[in-house]
């Protein structure tokens, strides 16, 4: 009976977001056409499913899409970023409406739904194209960033790994991974993984939620 209940903590362990099934890549996806007028801001902290639904869950917040930002490849595939073929990191597009949740607001969503302090590893995920990156496309984004990885270093984390880098381009991934977790909620990733992150956030943030 030992043996029966040791064997799935150590299958657990190799859940990745790169080995989890995506055997429903014909889940088609098109973004929503009523995003003008939105703001977008960036980020990258880990598997894009599990910031996407983080960020979704955010009030104010009209969609996130995943992609792959932060290097210079152009036009990479999920297979190339997965592979370390590409200096990209899996990363989001948060497009939101600024008189409800402000870029601010964002920043606290990021590092409050992910660790900064672990060098390109988020959860059983490791690789560079796992790291933390805060994006800003001003100097008052990056300003607004570098405040909280002062109070980050000043109250919570010894170091802080998080890249605060200005934002150059965007690629939206591949269909199937636009909204992951909603659409696959049995994914052993999703359930694992995913939802256990999601929820931790929300514990942590219930003020900001839809």
């Amino acid at each position: 009976m030992k043996r029966l209940m040791f064997i799935p903590v150590i299958v657990l362990l190799f859940i990745s977001c790169t080995a989890a099934t995506t055997s429903e890549q014909s889940t088609t996806f098109s973004e929503p056409k009523n995003l003008e007028g939105l703001q977008t801001a960036y980020f990258a902290s880990g598997c894009f499913w599990c910031v996407e639904a983080v960020f979704e869950s955010v009030r104010g917040v009209e969609e996130a899409v995943s992609g792959y930002s932060g290097g210079t490849s152009v036009n990479p595939t999920y297979q190339e970023v997965g592979s370390g073929r590409s200096d990209h990191a899996e990363a989001v597009k948060v497009y939101y409406d600024s008189t409800v949740v402000s870029f601010e607001t964002l920043v606290e969503v990021f590092f409050n739904s992910h660790d900064p302090s672990t060098l390109n590893r988020q959860g059983p995920d490791a690789g560079t194209q796992y790291r933390s990156i805060a994006f800003y496309q001003s100097t008052d984004q990056k300003e607004i960033i570098e405040k909280k990885v002062k109070e980050l270093l000043r109250s919570e984390y010894a170091s802080v790994t998080t890249q605060v880098i200005p934002f150059d381009v965007f690629y939206d991934a591949e269909d199937y991974h636009q909204d992951y977790e909603r659409l696959h909620s049995n994914d052993s990733y999703v359930l694992n993984v995913s939802i256990p992150r999601l929820n931790a956030f929300k514990q942590k943030m219930p003020e900001v939620l839809k």
